[in-house]
């Protein structure tokens, strides 16, 4: 603790990076204030009722879980409620998917910091274009489908005109969520997206330690058969799930590669040996965030078609099929992100053939690529079936323990998952600016890796 504290220490005291953390602080502190800030002609206590009620009576769905992701903002309907989500998703989708798929964006990739920043500007307009379409579904939402459900009053004044200004509004707050990233990755410490969403998750804590003192206190008691105890096994609990994350998530498969020596003259050149790292979780978080998109597309078809409102109890968090259904849309993207980075063995190989590095035992060439491939497919299982266990723990102690939703979403899931390997990611790069000063690290011995 005191070598961490004196770390913190040294890195306030270099002035260039006192100004990136104190930058970073203030983009946080504008989001922060965003989120509290309502969109026009919306009853947002009602609506944070409705959205309560919601999480009760349905186990903490969907609806709660990407309200986590923009700090509240989702359940009161406030300028900044499409959170980070769609500018994360167009991201994925063009700078991932896209790239690889379309030759044209593939060139780009390749044509370095160029060719990145034409396909950034692509990621802009299509997080634009996912912006409107969701703040006018939402819209509808508020209008109809909700309203319908819960006889409620939530829109003053409904109609286009309320449609065009929740459009604008949370737009324009899209807008800013994104240029707020952008500024911390180029001017702060640590990448943006991940900070804000950071942000969001780590504001909810308040509110799940207040649901805690409701579930422990008089009224609660009789709700929960393990009273006070309870704490102390969600305490216990959440230091376990923490060390089993940053464990999985600096954890490397290492593969020895051997250099061939060279005699030139009468000096010998090569012959050390190294190691080429393959990231356990290489994927991150990302099938986590493709799965939740995809099974939050039929609950908002069921909110605007009464005669499948049941598949919200289907699609319960709490439910089996939802769970089933949870795992194997994980599992297969888990495969499905670590297959588009295949093409990189293909480049190693290459490269280790043209500077006389092999792997020992493994022929140079299409057998290299053979053994990577092979490599990645046995590791990337274990990640597949750690991120299963990470997303399904908070539905499972929140059946087991009765606590609420809120509480229930820092025991695990991708809340936690993001929490622990942002704060690993902007250690590595504070440690990094004190390592380049001649400053001792956040740790005695080794250094702090990232996820990528």
């Amino acid at each position: 603790m005191f070598r961490l504290l004196s770390a913190l220490l040294n890195a306030w005291s270099i002035p260039e990076l006192r100004r990136k953390l104190l930058f970073t602080l203030g983009m946080l502190a504008i989001y922060e204030v965003g989120i509290f800030i309502p969109v026009p002609g919306i009853n947002g206590r009602e609506l944070g009722r409705i959205f309560n009620e919601i999480a009760a009576t349905s186990g903490g769905g969907l609806l709660n879980l990407l309200d986590m992701f923009t700090g509240g903002a989702l359940s009161h309907a406030t300028i900044f409620a499409l959170g980070i989500m769609p500018y994360i998703s167009a991201t994925i989708i063009v700078e991932t998917l896209l790239a690889t798929a379309i030759p044209a964006l593939e060139k780009l990739r390749k044509e370095g910091m160029t060719g990145y920043r034409k396909l950034h500007q692509y990621s802009r307009y299509a997080t634009v274009l996912l912006a409107v379409i969701n703040s006018f579904m939402y819209a509808l939402l508020l209008e109809r489908a909700i309203p319908a459900q819960f006889q409620a009053q939530i829109v003053l004044f409904p109609g286009m005109g309320f449609r065009l200004l929740t459009v604008l509004t949370m737009t324009g707050g899209m807008a800013l969520i994104m240029w707020l990233a952008e500024q911390i990755t180029e001017r702060g410490i640590g990448n943006g997206m991940s900070l804000l969403m950071t942000a969001s998750i780590v504001g909810r804590i308040p509110l799940a330690i207040r649901d805690i003192g409701v579930q422990l206190g008089p009224s609660g008691m009789n709700q929960s058969p393990l009273g006070p105890l309870a704490l102390l096994l969600m305490g216990g609990f959440l230091v376990l799930i923490v060390a089993v994350v940053i464990f999985i998530e600096q954890g490397q498969r290492r593969i020895p590669v051997q250099y061939a020596r060279r005699v030139v003259g009468r000096q010998v050149y090569g012959g050390q040996s190294t190691y080429l790292p393959l990231k356990v979780n290489s994927a991150g978080v990302l099938p986590i965030i493709f799965a939740i998109s995809l099974l939050y597309f039929p609950i908002q078809v069921a909110g605007f078609v009464p005669q499948l409102q049941g598949l919200m109890d289907w699609f319960s968090r709490t439910s089996v099929v939802f769970n089933l259904i949870y795992a194997v849309l994980i599992l297969f993207f888990t495969y499905f992100s670590t297959a588009l980075t295949a093409h990189q063995f293909l480049e190693a190989a290459e490269q280790m053939k043209k500077v006389g590095a092999f792997i020992p035992g493994i022929r140079p060439g299409q057998s290299t690529v053979d053994y990577l491939d092979q490599t990645l497919t046995r590791v990337t299982f274990v990640a597949a079936v750690y991120l299963v266990a990470i997303a399904i723990l908070p539905d499972v102690i929140m059946a087991w323990m009765k606590i609420p939703p809120r509480v229930a979403g820092f025991f695990g899931g991708t809340s936690l998952l993001i929490v622990v390997g942002v704060t690993l990611d902007t250690m590595k790069q504070i440690e990094s600016h004190l390592l380049m000063r001649h400053y001792e690290g956040f740790f005695k011995s080794g250094r702090i890796r990232g996820r990528r």
